[in-house]
């Protein structure tokens, strides 16, 4: 009888948490279709009025009034122009946090949209168009509207929301990283913006082209590349472009270095355990047809999803660079530069909160097994000091998915009635974990 009594107990307890869960669940999607519109306000706003890494004032402000406001708790000027709102729910509990970034690239939109960006800013030195040409102008109006969702059923919550609205995710504007100085997500955890209160968790989705509006998807493990940016110097000796054997052609051994950098990939990494990618995006050398120049510089990027995978790489391209310059009569300076690390999500918790994402995008509307993608993403740093789960989310109109613009494209394109589908994910999950639910 009394085994029969505890059973009970328990079967009863369990239905009145999946009650509560499918209350919270419905409250959630009521409050997000109300805002719906306002959500789609904020992320034109934003995308009319981009900022580059490290200078997000404004959007910073637009963050910050907007969580006062619902009473949160704020903190500003985190890594330079981050933004940290806590909201404390009803109920004691763990603290989970949620993340968007809010910077813009340097690239001239030819999107045709009343809300286009006209914005110019100096990057790095040189003056360009603006554009939110991956999405960020979204993230950040998504997060907006989920703390707005959040804060509405904050009674129900047994725990505490943390929104980290993040600077600099594609890099600061004002300087080249070279490994000296932290940035973005980096900076934000030095500053501890997961110890105060200590976060259990932290979830993060992006938006992404190709993918069918409204679909969701991950994977659990390694889900995003590392990535690293590495510049060669080829160092020659000029000399007259009539008479090469007097000098040392950086050009040329920088054509061979080019060259063999590629059997890095099909000749040396072993293919079986993880893909890798090297790429040159930039070569530059020489100032006219007839001159020689004294050296050649190039710079590209590396992706990887394995540590050791990553270090033999960096080896490898070292001692290619090198030996191809001194069986020339040249030199090569290789510098190579950690970015960011894979972004892995936590096994455990992509399990248990798959099933919220599952729940949120419906029968048909969501790959839990997606392919690992070669981008990369400084949620990764997040992701390193507490259990994470970062997530897609498709903005394209399922007919215009074959040939969509990718991200970082002048065409890249969100469908807006993707929005509320980021905002139901994002609230559901934070509710869902602080709630022991599912």
């Amino acid at each position: 009888m009394k085994h029969f009594r505890l059973a009970a107990f328990a079967a009863a307890l369990l239905a009145s948490t999946s009650v509560l869960a499918a209350s919270t669940a419905d409250s959630i999607d009521l409050k997000a279709k109300a805002i719906e519109a306002k959500t789609i306000a904020w992320r034109r706003d934003i995308h009319q009025h981009p900022e580059l890494g490290n200078r997000e004032v404004r959007t910073s402000k637009l963050v910050a009034d907007h969580l006062r406001r619902l009473g949160l708790q704020v903190r500003t000027g985190v890594a330079g122009t981050g933004v940290v709102g806590i909201l404390t729910g009803g109920q004691p509990g763990p603290a989970v946090a949620l993340r968007a970034d809010m910077d813009a690239l340097p690239v001239e939109e030819t999107v045709d949209v009343p809300f286009a960006s006209k914005a110019t800013g100096n990057y790095r030195g040189k003056d360009f168009k603006l554009m939110h040409a991956c999405g960020h102008d979204a993230h950040t109006a998504i997060l907006m509207a989920t703390a707005e969702v959040l804060s509405s059923i904050k009674a129900d919550l047994k725990g505490t929301v943390v929104f980290v609205f993040q600077p600099a995710e594609e890099g600061p504007a004002d300087f080249t990283p070279d490994g000296t100085k932290a940035w973005g997500a980096k900076q934000m955890v030095i500053e501890g913006v997961l110890d105060n209160p200590k976060v259990s968790a932290i979830f993060g989705l992006h938006v992404y082209s190709g993918v069918p509006t409204g679909k969701l998807q991950w994977r659990g493990g390694p889900a995003l590349a590392s990535a690293d940016r590495f510049s060669i110097r080829v160092n020659g000796r000029g000399s007259h472009g009539a008479t090469p054997w007097r000098g040392v052609d950086p050009i040329v051994l920088a054509s061979q270095v080019v060259l063999g950098i590629q059997t890095i990939e099909s000749r040396q990494v072993e293919v079986t355990k993880e893909p890798s990618i090297i790429t040159i995006g930039q070569i530059h050398g020489g100032t006219r047809e007839n001159i020689i120049p004294d050296n050649v510089d190039m710079e590209g990027t590396i992706r990887t999803y394995d540590r050791g995978m990553q270090v033999d790489i960096h080896q490898r391209l070292r001692n290619t660079a090198t030996g191809i310059a001194q069986s020339g009569g040249g030199t090569a300076d290789v510098h190579i530069v950690e970015l960011y690390q894979p972004t892995v999500n936590d096994p455990a918790l992509t399990t248990r909160m798959g099933a919220t994402l599952k729940r949120v995008a419906g029968p048909g509307m969501y790959d839990d097994n997606v392919d690992k993608r070669t981008g990369s993403e400084d949620f990764s740093v997040f992701a390193e000091k507490v259990p994470g789960l970062f997530f897609q989310l498709g903005v394209t109109p399922a007919d215009k998915v074959k040939g969509a613009a990718a991200n970082h494209s002048p065409e890249f394109y969100v469908d807006e009635a993707a929005l509320i589908q980021g905002v139901r994910a994002l609230s559901n999950l934070a509710a869902d974990f602080l709630n022991g639910t599912p």
